[in-house]
């Protein structure tokens, strides 16, 4: 059931509309095709650009997505006892935004792309090899 909802598509960066085909090219972490967006779903056909330009607006997502991001480490910092130095938790934040940086740029895409494209479970039943439980 989970690999149905919208958060695993979300975070295994899936397609939006049947949720099973993969929305990048590559892992976020090769270098040569870095958050590189397939032109349309492998699995329903589903063009993934509206526009040309169209994953800009996935910038602002990705300004909340690091926030995020940030926060979180700050949180677990407190929870470990070791957020008593600003410069710790300025390094902490600093390199896990940094190991994180080609993925929150994926998934901020994914996210941009799920506001516009909606999921359709009838399109989802009629994908070959539905590989979801």
């Amino acid at each position: 059931m989970f690999k149905k909802s919208i958060i695993y598509s979300i975070l295994f960066l899936k397609c939006p509309q049947c949720r099973q085909g993969n929305f990048l090219e590559a892992n976020p972490y090769q270098i040569s095709k870095m958050n590189k967006v397939k032109e349309r779903c492998p699995k329903c056909e589903l063009k993934y650009s509206i526009e040309p330009s169209f994953y800009t607006g996935a910038m602002y997502v990705s300004y909340g997505v690091g926030i995020a991001f940030a926060v979180a480490t700050y949180v677990i910092l407190l929870f470990l006892g070791v957020a008593d130095n600003p410069l710790t938790i300025f390094i902490a934040i600093v390199a896990v935004l940094a190991l994180t940086f080609p993925y929150i740029g994926a998934v901020s895409k994914a996210i941009w792309a799920h506001l516009f494209f909606k999921y359709n479970p009838m399109i989802a039943k009629q994908v070959k090899n539905d590989t979801r439980a």
